[in-house]
């Protein structure tokens, strides 16, 4: 049976990810998700981590049949005293349609940091610009607060089936441009970062992203999985230690 259009972008994602990003695998898988809708499991987590430029890939899967629901999550993280973004994808399938989000989440504030800005973000200009006018797209709900907490170029969408199986030119173009950051910056730009404690913004910002007064999803992840279930998955997003 071949995957749905969410899970097949989120392979191919984690796929060309792992094809580049030396990570080991923690579990096989991490977590086996289960609900008690169903004596059959509803998902799984995997984890991922690495001694290089990114220090840990979580995927999230959930695939609800009887409420509708066939989500993919992959987040890939970079270290913690890094400057270069953290990568996200969404791919959702909920019924009546598709929805994506996608983007580089920054290390640093970009406003005062304008070098950081536009080497981080600033070349992927054209595909978002490009991707944000596709047909068959329309705007998805996204709370303020969350905004604030994603960059200016967050792409977040629903979208008819058409449109969402055209999006893995847009993932792929994304993926490249932050795989390519994992170089590193130009010395002017980690010398104008020289005054952010990159560490403890990543670790506050990671705790706000994944709280779940900002984000009302988690609220039906643990209705659908359980507390302890939702609350491992968010300690593993927030970047506390594996069990």
């Amino acid at each position: 049976m071949s995957p749905s259009l969410p899970a097949a972008l989120a392979e191919h994602t984690l796929h060309q990810l792992l094809d580049r990003v030396p990570l080991k695998e923690v579990g096989s898988p991490y977590r086996t998700l289960r609900s008690p809708m169903t004596p059959d499991p509803v998902g799984a987590v995997r984890v991922f981590e690495g001694d290089g430029a990114v220090q840990r890939l979580v995927t999230v899967s959930l695939v609800v049949p009887m409420i509708h629901l066939d989500s993919h999550m992959v987040f890939a993280f970079t270290r913690a005293d890094s400057a270069v973004p953290h990568f996200t994808l969404d791919s959702v399938h909920g019924g009546e349609y598709h929805a994506y989000h996608l983007d580089l989440i920054p290390r640093a504030e970009l406003s005062p940091h304008l070098s950081y800005m536009d080497a981080a973000y600033h070349p992927l200009t054209p595909v978002y610009e490009s991707a944000s006018e596709r047909e068959g797209l329309s705007r998805a709900h996204i709370s303020p607060r969350q905004h604030a907490l994603m960059s200016p170029w967050m792409l977040v969408h629903r979208a008819t089936e058409a449109a969402f199986a055209g999006l893995t030119p847009i993932v792929s173009s994304y993926l490249e441009h932050w795989l390519g950051l994992l170089d590193g910056f130009p010395p002017d730009v980690v010398a104008s970062l020289a005054g952010t404690d990159l560490a403890a913004r990543d670790a506050a910002v990671r705790r706000n992203l994944f709280s779940p007064d900002v984000d009302p999803v988690w609220t039906q992840v643990s209705r659908l999985l359980g507390q302890d279930a939702s609350d491992e998955i968010r300690a593993l997003l927030i970047g506390e230690p594996v069990a």
